[in-house]
């Protein structure tokens, strides 16, 4: 299946309520997901090249956030949570059926990998994927309410961190959230949120401790939630991928917090996409072996109930299921 990626839909956001408010009215238009064949099948196993080394290790780190909070023992990785804060996705700005499509390969990925995902496919949204030729006007709204509404924490150079830059086709934000279990119960508008964007540049100290990183450290150990995932997807940059791979390249955005795209380990991953260091190797056309493992590992303890598996643990997690082919 295949998309031109030539029009898009330009959607604004603005508060919170306002924001949640347009998703709630976007669910009631839902074309039918099951219009869209979104099976998921196990990709081909990794060679034995491919996690010689660290290269699965640097896989792990560069998946995992590691710079959020640098260690791999803690069970801190962001992840969605479950309850309330299941997955509800919603796509726009494609035809119907290409929207459909995006929407129904991300629950089936989701649903594949263990993530708590809404039955009901007209849920309250949480995760919202806009197609637009103008992504600096349809991320405008956001930025504004995350700057009044944070007030100073993001004042200054923390500023950079949440707006609009030209050089990524997929932008977006984490809205993350804590406090344990109790958020399960809660409604994402109710609990307290942290503001992460997507691809962050990660280069002062904005934390109490002396790492480096953003706001969704966890390091209680309680883990950190995920409540609501923004991507604003240029199509003007995307031409010629086809739907199905920009979907998987999506799904994988919205089920874990992603670092950076510009690496390109020996275990291939969708995220190497657009990466511009991978050279002459040829780019993952769909969610790859080493991305499935890695999200079944991060889902793999009960999402509602205690911390992510550590960074350390999720490697070895993988190594089994990569040994069980």
């Amino acid at each position: 299946m295949t998309y031109s990626f030539d029009r898009g839909l330009p959607i604004r956001q603005s508060l919170l309520a306002v924001l949640l408010m347009t998703m709630a009215c976007l669910s009631t238009a839902r074309a039918d997901p099951q219009t869209a064949d979104v099976t998921v099948t196990a990709a081909s196993p990794p060679t034995a090249q491919e996690l010689a080394g660290d290269g699965l290790s640097q896989f792990v780190v560069h998946h995992a956030t590691v710079h959020y909070f640098n260690t791999g023992t803690e069970g801190n990785l962001a992840r969605w949570r479950g309850g309330l804060q299941s997955i509800c996705p919603l796509t726009a700005g494609l035809t119907p059926g290409y929207d459909a499509f995006v929407t129904a390969r991300l629950r089936a990925l989701a649903t594949y990998v263990g993530a708590p995902v809404e039955s009901d496919p007209k849920c309250k949204t949480n995760v919202q994927i806009i197609f637009t030729t103008n992504p600096e006007a349809s991320m405008d709204g956001v930025f504004k309410w995350a700057t009044v509404y944070f007030r100073n924490r993001y004042s200054g150079g923390m500023r950079n961190l949440i707006k609009f830059r030209s050089d990524h086709a997929i932008q977006g934000w984490y809205m993350t959230t804590s406090g344990g279990s109790i958020v399960l119960n809660s409604d994402v508008g109710l609990v307290h949120l942290n503001v992460l964007p997507v691809w962050p540049q990660i280069t002062q100290n904005y934390v109490s401790s002396n790492h480096l990183g953003s706001r969704v450290s966890g390091g209680s150990g309680s883990g950190s939630g995920i409540g609501i995932v923004i991507l604003i997807v240029d199509t003007t940059k995307v031409a010629g991928y086809t739907i199905g791979t920009i979907a998987d390249y999506l799904s994988m955005l919205t089920l874990s917090v992603v670092q950076t795209p510009d690496h390109c380990d020996p275990l291939p991953s969708i995220l190497d996409l657009m990466s511009s260091t991978c050279g002459t190797r040829e780019a993952p056309t769909a969610i790859t072996a080493g991305d499935l493992a890695f999200l079944k590992a991060l889902y793999y303890h009960n999402t509602g109930l205690g911390p992510s598996l550590s960074r350390d643990e999720i490697q070895s997690n993988m190594l089994r299921q990569f040994n069980d082919h």
